[in-house]
């Protein structure tokens, strides 16, 4: 994590006055201790602006980024700031411009077209509130489990090609949205490729689309332009290929606003819904070969009539930490459902701006707190999952439904039934639980830092994608690198070979030092990374990213230093 950024300089007096003209005084933040939750990421990556913006409209959103503009800022449009690389907040210093942030959270809406067979997206509506939305249509949001949880934006999904769980969907993608962008003449627009006819004026178009004031005539269904990756079904069940299923800089999948990463200001997006999975069984497999599993991915891939829902890896590590220092996530989503997790991060992260000014109290105060009020709690997990933890290294759930159940279950019984592997069908309670303890995977590594920060150094968090014909998906570190870490973490979507990979490094180890080690061990077996995160401030993006950027962006007025580019006007 790197230092505290020093003091948020103040914006100039005309520019204070005229965004806060458009948004109101409230919605406009100038102090670091208002602006702290917008410029320092949820996981890594902090730096300064000159004010934070909240609009409350599409029309505001317009006016502020024209101000901004206009008058010569670097812009950062954020969301819910839920990314775990840096994406969408500054980073460090070498800005040649004041940085605005506008945050996008005030703006929530969604318009649900054709009984909610698409649907327009605005740029503060969550996964989340898109599922309850879809639920009693019987329809689902790309996501469902996941970011969703802590309250990511369906916007943000796009912009930062998320991959999600789910392997008959694919990455987020969509190539109807409406956007803004400069052009190399300095020029701001508004380009309307959503499909629905909305007129020519900026503001009158945005006002329209706020108040939904278009008739169904005015909706295009030509099918010229894809609302997501039709291809993946097919494009996964390839398992000879030499290629990742899906990484963030395949060309494939970088199309105006899909994977654009804040290179544009993406005002609306128009997305493909699917039909709810219904009568759904979850295959618990253990095993000590990771052979066995490469056995089940590849019959399953290759030869099922129907692709399973999901395929969720986890190690017996993980697995461990993620049942002690992930236990008050588990409990927060059973019990109150993930729709309350964003306003509890949002207060944690209030509560932790408090405590750090606060000098007598304890780092990462929060987290020990969270952490105590877990512990008093009784196991949470079912005797069958702790069972295979003490049996088994290696742990895959497979959800199912449909022609695919029974093709599951007998797959299974012909494979194996020993000592050194072994599955059982789930009962609802129990499946839940396995996919539940199986998300908490991603915060654990954090929470166990936060809590040993006295004996621990960094995180290495990575997301990597193997190609799709890899057998040997094990990760072996030399011991010059292992000597580095305290603790590994390796769980991931298998089927689609993505894995996230985190490592707590000792104390006093340079994390960022170590992470390029590990790297360097990647590209030696053709992995790609990142696989489902945007590139953020962590990596380096590769020829094809940073072209799509430029693309995008010529004069390099959003989201400048991105994939470690750089941040000064028109790329110098």
């Amino acid at each position: 994590m790197m230092a505290p950024a020093a003091a948020t300089k103040r914006p100039c007096v005309p520019l204070r006055r005229q965004l806060e003209e458009i948004v109101g005084a409230r919605f406009v933040l100038c102090s670091p201790q208002r602006q702290r939750r917008f410029t320092r990421g949820y996981r890594f990556g902090e730096g300064e602006a000159v004010a934070v913006v909240l609009p409350g409209t599409l029309v505001q959103f317009w006016r502020v980024l024209e101000t901004c503009v206009n008058g010569g800022n670097a812009v950062i449009a954020q969301a819910a700031n839920t990314g775990l690389t840096g994406g969408s907040t500054p980073h460090g210093v070498g800005y040649d411009r004041d940085v605005v942030v506008i945050n996008t959270m005030r703006i929530k809406s969604l318009h649900l077209l054709a009984e909610g067979r698409q649907v327009v997206a605005f740029p503060g509506t969550t996964l989340d509130e898109l599922e309850k939305a879809l639920k009693p249509l019987g329809r689902e949001p790309h996501s469902v489990i996941g970011s969703s949880c802590l309250g990511a934006s369906v916007i943000g999904g796009i912009c930062n090609n998320s991959g999600g769980s789910l392997i008959q969907r694919g990455p987020a993608y969509t190539e109807l949205a409406l956007y803004a962008r400069v052009d190399a003449d300095g020029r701001l627009s508004l380009v309307n490729h959503l499909g629905i006819d909305l007129g020519d004026n900026p503001e009158e178009m945005l006002s329209r689309l706020d108040r939904k004031g278009y008739r169904p005539d005015q909706v295009m269904w030509d099918g010229s332009k894809a609302a997501s990756d039709r291809e993946y079904a097919d494009h996964v069940r390839n398992i000879d290929a030499p290629t990742p299923a899906r990484f963030n800089a395949d060309p494939r999948r970088l199309f105006e606003v899909s994977g654009s990463a804040g290179k544009v200001i993406v005002f609306a997006v128009r997305l493909d819904t699917f039909e709810a999975v219904r009568d759904a069984r979850v295959f618990y497999i253990g095993t000590n070969d990771p052979d066995e599993l490469t056995r089940i991915r590849r019959a399953m891939l290759s030869s099922f009539s129907m692709l399973p829902v999901a395929a969720e890896y986890i190690h017996r590590d993980a697995f461990d930490i993620a049942e002690c220092y992930g236990k008050d996530t588990f409990l927060l989503i059973k019990t109150l459902g993930p729709g309350h997790l964003p306003k509890l991060f949002a207060a944690k992260s209030r509560f932790d701006a408090l405590a750090e000014r606060l000098s007598f109290l304890p780092a990462n105060l929060s987290d020990r707190v969270m952490q105590a009020f877990s512990r008093p709690f009784p196991s949470h997990l079912p005797p069958r999952l702790k069972q295979f933890r003490n049996r088994f290294q290696h742990h895959l759930m497979i959800k199912t439904a449909g022609s695919a159940v029974n093709e599951t279950s007998s797959l299974l019984a012909s494979l194996f039934r020993s000592e050194a592997s072994d599955f059982f069908e789930c009962t609802p309670q129990e499946g839940l639980a396995a996919f539940l303890h199986r998300f908490a995977v991603a915060g654990a590594a954090v929470r166990y830092r936060a809590i040993h920060g006295a004996t621990t150094g960094g995180i290495v968090a990575l997301d990597v994608a193997l190609p799709r014909n890899e057998t040997d998906w094990i990760e072996r570190l030399p011991d010059e690198v292992e000597q580095l870490i305290l603790k590994k973490l390796y769980y991931g979507h298998f089927f689609c070979h993505v894995f996230h990979q985190d490592y707590i490094v000792k104390k006093e180890v340079d994390w960022l030092e170590t992470e390029h080690k590990i790297l360097e061990l990647l590209d030696r077996r053709n992995a790609r990374y990142p696989a489902e995160h945007n590139v953020g401030h962590l990596y380096k993006a590769e020829d094809a990213v940073v072209a799509h950027y430029r693309e995008l962006d010529p004069c390099n007025c959003f989201n400048p230093g991105i994939g470690r580019t750089s941040k000064r006007l028109r790329w110098c």
